[in-house]
């Protein structure tokens, strides 16, 4: 009898929590981009960074992160191409994992801060992948140190749905730039010069 008791308790509870919005029930959220909620929505910075990579002198990948990052999307289920996605990259924020790398590169060397403290992302277009509608190329101008060159990001829809009151939209991407490109030449060719770039996001309408 008792143990009845405490199993109608523990279901009672799950109840309140999923009436609640504690937990997302598995049928509100979608995986079909043509499903998701028009609208603006601003990156959850908590739940979007920039993971780097890049070859360290033939020993291995070096890998960091951006973090803090700050980002709009304008999703438009109905026209996926006139959709649009900013973002803005405190480089300051750089995270190698090593405090004496990130010092050096905030310096002349690599990013100069003091001179460019954000890099920024504008997309320009939109192509939507003819045979896979959750992958899409978006295309943009990424500007670092004051130059701007045309990127292209390749990403890929995850799934949304209400979450603790909120509507979230999550996608990854992933591109592959070359510092040179941006005036960022240490090192060069002991370091590597291609930069591989994996993008992760969650965005709140």
């Amino acid at each position: 009898m008792q143990n009845k008791a405490r199993l109608t308790l523990i279901v009672a509870s799950a109840v309140a929590l999923l009436g609640t919005g504690g937990v997302v029930a598995q049928n509100a959220l979608t995986k079909n981009p043509a499903q998701v909620e028009a609208g603006d929505y601003a990156l959850d910075s908590s739940h979007g960074r920039i993971t780097w990579k890049i070859d360290h002198l033939g020993f291995s990948d070096y890998i960091g992160q951006f973090v803090n990052v700050k980002a709009q999307l304008k999703l438009d289920p109905a026209n996926p191409a006139s959709g649009s996605l900013t973002a803005e990259i405190p480089i300051a924020d750089i995270a190698p994992n090593d405090e004496a790398l990130k010092r050096h590169l905030l310096t002349a060397d690599f990013f100069d801060v003091e001179k460019h403290p954000t890099a920024t992302f504008r997309s320009t277009r939109i192509v939507v992948d003819s045979d896979d509608a959750n992958e899409a190329d978006v295309y943009g101008d990424l500007t670092i140190k004051g130059i701007t060159k045309e990127v292209k990001l390749e990403v890929e829809f995850n799934q949304a749905g209400a979450m603790r009151g909120k509507y979230r939209a999550g996608f990854d991407a992933e591109a592959k730039i070359k510092r040179s490109d941006f005036g960022i030449t240490y090192g060069l060719p002991a370091l590597g010069d291609e930069v591989e770039l994996h993008i992760e996001g969650e965005f709140v309408k």
